[in-house]
């Protein structure tokens, strides 16, 4: 099994990191534009092999995409992060001409690989992905909503003083500030209603600073968040390579699922060795599903920007 990470910042250095220390590859490639720093960060990591006891080969690259050849999953992070004030949406110009180049590169040598889409604003650069590909939907993946869910039991696990791992939560929508959705009235303590332990001030507390978790990070960090990001990704590499069939909230293609077509938007979708492969269908309220579709509305106004580049 071969994975590469293409982007060798503070978000895919972790991502890569996860990878090796769970041994979820033999071989692990980090390619960067930078001269020598994904070089460098692969020798890094190598050297704490001995310390972590794991036995995956990394090695770094710079933009030699040929070293990525025969990769069975890709995970793209490269692409400006964003700064404090800044949103996920100024970040289009630059970064679709990068994660477009990337994908063009990255396909020449693994025709066959799973691509999972990291870089910002991440529903627009999934549909991207896609549309600059042609690969067939269930192998374009979008983290957001894996991060955002992960968020979102943070902040119920704050609240309810509980272990994360006891929570069943997904947010499902755009992975932005005002187009996620988190789904509290779904959630889960052990298969009890959150919302039994929760009054509506602070359910409606959660849900904001769930919305605006990313945001938070960059104001108090002066950049993007890294940590969970990179968790994320390596959770659905994981989930492939071992062919788990683990739900995850993914930004995938839609055609027709909550009653949306041509997008790519957060759904809880079934990961596993093809990549996504299932949607899975939910009961979403009519104020719900009046949010999926404003969600959709936002994220295609996005998209739209797409077509002026």
């Amino acid at each position: 099994m071969k994975v590469t990470v293409v982007g060798a910042g503070a978000v895919g250095a972790t991502c890569a990191d996860n990878i090796a220390r769970k041994e979820l590859a033999q071989e692990l490639v980090l390619l960067d534009i930078k001269e020598g720093f994904a070089e460098g960060k692969a020798q890094d990591m190598m050297q704490t092999a001995a310390l972590l006891g794991f036995d995956t080969k990394i090695s770094g690259s710079t933009n030699d995409y040929s070293k990525t050849a025969n990769s069975d999953v890709v995970v793209i992070t490269s692409g400006i992060p964003r700064k404090p004030g800044m949103t996920r949406e100024e970040l289009i110009g630059t970064n679709a001409g990068i994660v477009k180049g990337v994908c063009e590169n990255i396909l020449k040598h693994s025709p066959k690989a799973i691509i999972i889409v990291i870089s910002n604003p991440m529903d627009t650069m999934t549909y991207l992905a896609l549309q600059s590909t042609g690969l067939p939907k269930n192998r374009i993946i979008g983290m957001g909503g894996t991060l955002d869910s992960a968020r979102f039991k943070y902040q119920l696990s704050t609240a309810l003083d509980c272990s994360p791992a006891d929570l069943n939560a997904i947010v499902v929508g755009g992975h932005g500030d005002t187009t996620m959705i988190p789904l509290i009235k779904h959630a889960t303590w052990n298969s009890i209603p959150v919302t039994q332990f929760l009054d509506a001030a602070a359910q409606e507390k959660i849900v904001n600073d769930t919305m605006v978790g990313g945001a938070t990070l960059t104001k108090l960090l002066g950049t993007s968040a890294w940590y969970a990001p990179g968790a994320a990704g390596a959770a659905l590499v994981e989930s492939i390579v071992r062919d788990e069939k683990k739900l995850f909230t993914c930004c995938v293609s839609l055609n027709g699922e909550y009653g949306q077509k041509d997008i790519c938007l957060g759904v809880p979708v079934v990961i596993g060795k093809n990549g996504w492969e299932k949607i899975v269908a939910m009961d979403l309220s009519a104020d719900e599903q009046a949010a999926f579709n404003k969600s959709a509305d936002a994220v295609r106004s996005m998209n739209d920007v797409l077509k002026t580049l």
